[in-house]
């Protein structure tokens, strides 16, 4: 179980800034080519969205979330990564 979870966080900590990175890029490369202010407008609030949740969110939740399951003792054995 303890394997599960830490591959799991893993995959929160990895994919969460390529994902976010990919999609901030993505929408930094269109905005030249968008006319409708209202569009550039959706695409600039999707980059800042991609990089608040994908870039800085998921890997500190991710350790923030590691450290309470290391430290935190549940049962008499603590769940170490």
């Amino acid at each position: 179980m303890a394997q599960t979870i830490k591959n799991l966080f893993t995959l929160i900590q990895f994919g969460g800034p390529l994902v976010g990175g990919v999609i901030a890029l993505g929408t930094t490369v269109a905005l030249p080519t968008v006319r409708r202010a209202d569009l550039k407008q959706e695409l600039k609030e999707a980059r800042n969205q991609a990089v608040v949740w994908g870039v800085i969110v998921a890997p500190l939740g991710t350790a923030i979330i590691g450290f309470l399951l290391t430290e935190v003792v549940s049962g008499g054995v603590s769940c170490g990564f």
